[in-house]
Protein backbone atom coordinates (compact mmCIF):
# COMPACT_ATOMS: atom_id res chain seq x y z
CA UNK A 1 0.00 0.00 0.00
CA UNK A 2 1.25 3.71 -0.96
CA UNK A 3 2.40 5.99 2.06
CA UNK A 4 0.25 8.89 1.56
CA UNK A 5 0.54 12.23 3.26
CA UNK A 6 -1.57 13.52 6.35
CA UNK A 7 -2.03 17.25 7.37
CA UNK A 8 -1.16 15.92 10.59
CA UNK A 9 1.94 17.62 11.51
CA UNK A 10 3.00 14.37 13.99
CA UNK A 11 2.44 11.86 11.17
CA UNK A 12 4.86 13.37 8.17
CA UNK A 13 5.12 11.06 5.56
CA UNK A 14 8.86 10.10 5.94
CA UNK A 15 8.29 8.35 9.25
CA UNK A 16 8.16 4.52 8.19
CA UNK A 17 10.86 5.09 5.77
CA UNK A 18 14.23 5.01 7.82
CA UNK A 19 12.32 2.94 10.79
CA UNK A 20 13.08 -0.68 9.20
CA UNK A 21 10.80 -4.27 9.73
CA UNK A 22 11.21 -5.53 12.90
CA UNK A 23 10.57 -9.38 14.14
CA UNK A 24 6.51 -9.91 14.27
CA UNK A 25 5.99 -10.24 17.93
CA UNK A 26 8.13 -6.49 18.64
CA UNK A 27 6.17 -5.09 15.61
CA UNK A 28 3.52 -2.26 16.16
CA UNK A 29 -0.27 -3.88 15.44
CA UNK A 30 -3.19 -1.60 14.64
CA UNK A 31 -4.78 -3.29 17.88
CA UNK A 32 -1.91 -2.18 20.05
CA UNK A 33 -1.93 0.60 19.11
CA UNK A 34 -6.07 1.01 20.05
CA UNK A 35 -5.13 0.10 23.16
CA UNK A 36 -2.43 2.63 23.74
CA UNK A 37 -4.93 5.42 22.70
CA UNK A 38 -7.29 4.30 25.32
CA UNK A 39 -4.57 4.75 28.01
CA UNK A 40 -4.08 7.88 26.43
CA UNK A 41 -7.61 8.78 26.61
CA UNK A 42 -7.60 7.57 30.49
CA UNK A 43 -4.91 10.22 31.63
CA UNK A 44 -6.13 12.77 29.57
CA UNK A 45 -9.37 12.54 31.15
CA UNK A 46 -8.14 12.12 34.46
CA UNK A 47 -6.43 15.31 34.62
CA UNK A 48 -9.27 17.07 32.88
CA UNK A 49 -11.45 16.37 35.51
CA UNK A 50 -9.23 17.71 37.90
CA UNK A 51 -9.32 20.86 36.36
CA UNK A 52 -13.31 20.89 35.69
CA UNK A 53 -13.49 20.01 39.62
CA UNK A 54 -11.59 22.82 40.67
CA UNK A 55 -13.72 25.34 38.42
CA UNK A 56 -16.76 23.78 40.18
CA UNK A 57 -15.73 23.71 44.16
CA UNK A 58 -14.72 27.85 43.59
CA UNK A 59 -16.62 30.61 42.13
CA UNK A 60 -17.16 29.58 38.39
CA UNK A 61 -14.31 32.24 37.08
CA UNK A 62 -12.15 31.53 34.82
CA UNK A 63 -9.09 32.35 36.96
CA UNK A 64 -10.04 29.20 38.72
CA UNK A 65 -8.35 27.31 36.57
CA UNK A 66 -6.02 29.50 34.54
CA UNK A 67 -2.62 28.39 36.28
CA UNK A 68 -4.02 24.99 34.97
CA UNK A 69 -5.37 25.62 31.76
CA UNK A 70 -1.84 28.01 31.07
CA UNK A 71 -0.10 24.61 32.44
CA UNK A 72 -1.66 22.38 29.94
CA UNK A 73 -1.19 24.88 27.11
CA UNK A 74 2.30 25.03 27.42
CA UNK A 75 3.37 21.61 28.58
CA UNK A 76 1.29 20.13 26.09
CA UNK A 77 3.19 22.22 23.41
CA UNK A 78 6.41 21.42 25.23
CA UNK A 79 5.70 17.22 24.69
CA UNK A 80 4.20 17.59 21.68
CA UNK A 81 7.31 18.71 20.11
CA UNK A 82 9.56 16.28 21.90
CA UNK A 83 7.72 13.35 21.16
CA UNK A 84 7.54 14.38 17.16
CA UNK A 85 11.33 14.53 16.97
CA UNK A 86 11.96 11.46 19.71
CA UNK A 87 9.53 9.19 18.70
CA UNK A 88 11.22 6.25 20.21
CA UNK A 89 10.15 8.02 23.46
CA UNK A 90 6.60 8.14 23.25
CA UNK A 91 5.73 5.46 25.35
CA UNK A 92 7.02 7.82 28.19
CA UNK A 93 6.41 11.31 26.40
CA UNK A 94 3.17 10.44 25.11
CA UNK A 95 0.99 9.31 28.36
CA UNK A 96 2.61 13.30 29.69
CA UNK A 97 1.78 14.83 26.69
CA UNK A 98 -1.91 13.46 27.24
CA UNK A 99 -2.09 14.58 30.95
CA UNK A 100 -1.28 18.13 30.13
CA UNK A 101 -3.48 17.95 27.38
CA UNK A 102 -6.23 16.98 30.15
CA UNK A 103 -5.66 20.04 32.44
CA UNK A 104 -6.28 22.35 29.33
CA UNK A 105 -9.45 20.90 28.02
CA UNK A 106 -11.12 19.96 31.44
CA UNK A 107 -10.67 24.24 32.60
CA UNK A 108 -11.90 24.86 29.02
CA UNK A 109 -14.59 22.30 28.70
CA UNK A 110 -15.67 24.04 32.25
CA UNK A 111 -15.78 27.61 31.31
CA UNK A 112 -18.04 26.75 28.71
CA UNK A 113 -20.55 24.47 30.42
CA UNK A 114 -20.56 27.38 32.48
CA UNK A 115 -22.25 29.62 29.82
CA UNK A 116 -24.18 26.86 28.37
CA UNK A 117 -24.94 24.10 30.55
CA UNK A 118 -24.41 20.58 28.94
CA UNK A 119 -21.86 21.60 26.28
CA UNK A 120 -19.65 20.02 27.42
CA UNK A 121 -20.96 16.22 27.32
CA UNK A 122 -22.70 16.99 24.25
CA UNK A 123 -19.44 17.67 22.26
CA UNK A 124 -17.69 14.33 24.12
CA UNK A 125 -20.35 12.64 22.54
CA UNK A 126 -20.30 13.70 19.07
CA UNK A 127 -16.35 13.83 19.33
CA UNK A 128 -16.37 10.07 19.71
CA UNK A 129 -19.22 8.89 17.72
CA UNK A 130 -17.31 10.90 14.50
CA UNK A 131 -14.35 8.90 15.47
CA UNK A 132 -16.56 5.42 16.03
CA UNK A 133 -18.63 6.03 12.57
CA UNK A 134 -15.48 7.09 10.53
CA UNK A 135 -13.38 4.41 12.22
CA UNK A 136 -16.28 1.96 10.94
CA UNK A 137 -16.40 3.28 7.42
CA UNK A 138 -13.01 3.29 7.20
CA UNK A 139 -12.93 -0.31 8.07
CA UNK A 140 -15.89 -1.10 5.64
CA UNK A 141 -13.82 0.62 2.55
CA UNK A 142 -16.35 3.10 2.48
CA UNK A 143 -14.00 5.95 2.90
CA UNK A 144 -10.02 5.70 1.60
CA UNK A 145 -7.41 8.01 2.36
CA UNK A 146 -6.31 8.27 -2.07
CA UNK A 147 -4.09 10.91 -3.07
CA UNK A 148 -7.21 13.28 -4.65
CA UNK A 149 -8.94 12.75 -0.79
CA UNK A 150 -5.28 13.26 0.96
CA UNK A 151 -4.35 16.07 -0.99
CA UNK A 152 -7.79 17.87 -0.80
CA UNK A 153 -7.65 16.82 2.83
CA UNK A 154 -4.18 18.24 3.56
CA UNK A 155 -5.03 21.53 1.71
CA UNK A 156 -7.97 22.54 3.88
CA UNK A 157 -6.32 22.10 6.95
CA UNK A 158 -3.27 24.01 5.92
CA UNK A 159 -5.64 26.76 4.89
CA UNK A 160 -7.16 26.88 8.51
CA UNK A 161 -3.95 26.87 9.87
CA UNK A 162 -2.95 29.92 7.81
CA UNK A 163 -6.83 31.71 8.77
CA UNK A 164 -6.09 30.43 12.71
CA UNK A 165 -2.35 32.23 12.44
CA UNK A 166 -3.51 35.41 11.10
CA UNK A 167 -6.25 35.82 13.16
CA UNK A 168 -3.37 35.70 16.12
CA UNK A 169 -1.45 38.20 14.74
CA UNK A 170 -4.10 40.43 13.96
CA UNK A 171 -5.04 39.97 17.87
CA UNK A 172 -2.36 41.88 18.73
CA UNK A 173 -3.75 45.29 16.84
CA UNK A 174 -7.21 44.55 18.30
CA UNK A 175 -8.13 43.11 14.66
CA UNK A 176 -10.79 40.50 13.94
CA UNK A 177 -11.54 38.97 11.08
CA UNK A 178 -14.58 39.62 10.58
CA UNK A 179 -17.38 37.03 10.48
CA UNK A 180 -15.48 33.33 10.77
CA UNK A 181 -15.52 33.74 14.81
CA UNK A 182 -19.12 34.74 15.62
CA UNK A 183 -22.32 33.27 16.03
CA UNK A 184 -23.50 34.39 13.05
CA UNK A 185 -23.90 31.91 9.63
CA UNK A 186 -20.97 32.88 8.64
CA UNK A 187 -18.97 31.94 11.83
CA UNK A 188 -21.55 28.52 11.89
CA UNK A 189 -20.96 27.65 7.88
CA UNK A 190 -16.62 28.55 8.82
CA UNK A 191 -17.18 26.19 12.44
CA UNK A 192 -19.03 23.22 10.15
CA UNK A 193 -16.22 23.58 7.57
CA UNK A 194 -13.11 23.26 10.32
CA UNK A 195 -15.36 20.51 12.25
CA UNK A 196 -15.66 18.68 8.93
CA UNK A 197 -11.70 18.83 8.09
CA UNK A 198 -10.89 18.02 11.35
CA UNK A 199 -13.15 14.38 11.32
CA UNK A 200 -11.52 13.68 7.83
CA UNK A 201 -7.89 13.81 8.80
CA UNK A 202 -8.97 11.18 11.28
CA UNK A 203 -8.92 9.02 7.85
CA UNK A 204 -5.65 9.74 7.28
CA UNK A 205 -4.64 9.12 10.53
CA UNK A 206 -6.17 5.75 10.15
CA UNK A 207 -4.58 4.91 7.13
CA UNK A 208 -1.07 5.99 8.19
CA UNK A 209 -1.64 4.19 11.47
CA UNK A 210 -2.25 1.30 9.46
CA UNK A 211 0.38 1.03 7.18
CA UNK A 212 3.09 0.99 9.87
CA UNK A 213 1.19 -2.22 11.20
CA UNK A 214 1.37 -3.59 7.72
CA UNK A 215 4.94 -2.49 7.25
CA UNK A 216 6.44 -4.01 10.36
CA UNK A 217 7.19 -0.59 12.02
CA UNK A 218 8.95 -0.88 15.78
CA UNK A 219 6.85 -1.53 18.99
CA UNK A 220 7.01 2.22 20.37
CA UNK A 221 5.09 3.37 17.04
CA UNK A 222 2.43 1.99 19.00
CA UNK A 223 2.38 4.71 21.69
CA UNK A 224 3.14 7.53 18.41
CA UNK A 225 -0.01 6.61 16.59
CA UNK A 226 -2.03 6.72 19.97
CA UNK A 227 -0.72 10.23 20.23
CA UNK A 228 -1.00 11.32 16.91
CA UNK A 229 -4.24 10.21 16.79
CA UNK A 230 -4.58 12.06 20.23
CA UNK A 231 -3.56 15.36 18.89
CA UNK A 232 -6.34 15.18 15.80
CA UNK A 233 -8.72 14.30 18.59
CA UNK A 234 -8.15 17.03 20.56
CA UNK A 235 -8.48 19.52 17.26
CA UNK A 236 -11.87 18.20 16.92
CA UNK A 237 -13.46 18.45 20.22
CA UNK A 238 -12.21 22.14 20.53
CA UNK A 239 -13.57 22.63 16.99
CA UNK A 240 -16.85 20.70 18.04
CA UNK A 241 -16.87 22.63 21.38
CA UNK A 242 -16.66 25.81 19.51
CA UNK A 243 -19.39 25.39 17.08
CA UNK A 244 -21.98 24.22 19.91
CA UNK A 245 -21.29 27.30 21.54
CA UNK A 246 -21.90 29.34 18.42
CA UNK A 247 -25.29 27.58 17.66
CA UNK A 248 -26.00 27.80 21.70
CA UNK A 249 -25.52 31.74 21.53
CA UNK A 250 -28.25 32.55 18.40
CA UNK A 251 -30.76 30.97 20.33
Amino acid sequence: MELVKTSNPTFRSSIYTNLGHVAYGDAMTVNGTISKTGILLLCLMGTALYTWSQFFRGDRDASAVGVEIMVGVFGGLIFALITSFKMQWAPVTAPIYALFEGLFLGGISAIFEAMHPGIAIQAVALTFATLLCLLMAYRAGWVRATQKFTMGVVAATGGICLVYFASMILGFFHVQIPGIFGAGPVGILFSLFVVTIAALNLVLDFNFIEQGAMRGAPKYMEWYGAFGLMVTLVWLYLEILRLLSKLQDRR
